[in-house]
């Protein structure tokens, strides 16, 4: 269990730093989105909401491979993100489903097996 951990840490960890920085000097070619898809990223580009996005990517990926102790700093910004990335390819861009649910599997794997340091978030309130 630990070291399918460290290899689910360690491989999310490279798709968000590697699919991050390639918003900033596009090393990976990747082809345009078309339709609602296309509209949707053209709105997220245009705004420069989608750097930010990228950003945050970066620094959640990073947390990841830093350390097993950064670990859940770097689920908790990356968690709303991969939220988002299965929401995208469900509504808008289904050929992308198969990446985003590797990316939901390896987080809600790395999300169990760090459920310690997020319990108290399920706990109730102590009055």
């Amino acid at each position: 269990m630990k070291i399918a951990t460290t290899i689910a840490r360690y491989l999310l960890g490279l798709i968000f730093v590697v699919f991050g920085l390639n918003a900033f000097f596009n090393f990976i070619p990747m082809p345009p989105p078309s339709g609602q898809a296309a509209a949707f990223m053209g709105a997220l580009f245009t705004s420069g909401y989608l750097y930010a996005i990228k950003v945050l990517e970066i620094l959640g990926g990073v947390l990841l491979l830093a350390s097993k102790r950064t670990t859940p700093l770097g689920l908790l910004i990356l968690g709303p993100i991969v939220v988002n990335i299965i929401l995208f390819s469900l509504f808008l861009a289904p050929s992308g489903l198969g990446m985003a649910t590797v990316v939901g599997v390896l987080a809600l794997f790395l999300l169990g097996a760090h459920r310690r340091a997020f319990a108290g978030v399920v706990q109730p309130p102590v009055a």
